[in-house]
């Protein structure tokens, strides 16, 4: 009876920790979609009342708002004014973003590195909003190809550039779990604008500062 009441207790505390949790972050607790978790558990064969799954779909809830949470970002709060006048040609590059995103056919994860570069055209970025522009819009339902435009057209509207090029690696869960079950397979898309896509050499230049920091590389 008093081990009872300890795990009890111990389970209340836990649940009051991830709530007070989500508070400080300023998350209202989404019930509704705990409840489509603990159903989910029951289709699955589940019991959700079980110790181990009691908090489960309380887990599950912060999760997918963690990780769709670029629904609600924008590229305004993002950027914040940080673009500054600056009299600079040359190729800026931002090299070995990690992002995680979830594929939207089997709302399972694909990760991996985003190497973003651009040439300036009389402006520049601060270099801490590329990385927060590519979590931005991997934080939602996404493929990897539409992902990588996003992120190459973001930042060609709002800097106006010569030229912009995003090249991303992923290894998705959709395809090392299920259907071929290839663990080694490496996706790589990109997406080139502006004088990346026209010139030749000025590719070819950023493609290979890419290549040092290809996850295969690992």
């Amino acid at each position: 009876m008093a081990a009872n009441a300890n795990s009890q207790l111990r389970q209340w505390i836990e649940e009051v920790d991830e709530l007070a949790l989500g508070d400080i972050n300023g998350d209202a607790r989404n019930e509704e979609l705990e409840a489509a978790v603990r159903r989910i558990l029951e289709l699955i064969g589940e019991d959700p009342s079980r110790q181990g799954l009691v908090r489960t779909p309380l887990r599950v809830a912060r999760a997918l708002e963690t990780l769709t949470s670029g629904y609600s970002m924008s590229v305004e709060k993002i950027v914040n004014n940080a673009i500054f006048d600056e009299d600079y040609n040359e190729i800026v590059s931002v090299k070995n973003i990690h992002f995680f995103s979830l594929c939207e056919h089997h709302m399972l994860p694909f990760f991996g590195i985003a190497n973003v570069g651009y040439i300036p055209n009389g402006k520049v970025i601060g270099l801490s909003k590329i990385p927060r522009i590519v979590d931005m819009f991997a934080r939602r339902l996404q493929l990897q190809e539409r992902l990588t435009t996003q992120v190459a057209e973001c930042l060609n509207e709002i800097l106006q550039p010569r030229g912009v090029a995003v090249v991303m690696e992923a290894y998705h869960l959709c395809m090392m779990m299920r259907g071929v079950e290839k663990q080694d397979c490496l996706t790589v898309t990109s997406c080139m604008l502006g004088d990346f896509k026209t010139n030749m050499q000025t590719r070819n230049e950023f493609l290979e500062l890419c290549g040092r920091h290809s996850l295969k590389t690992r």
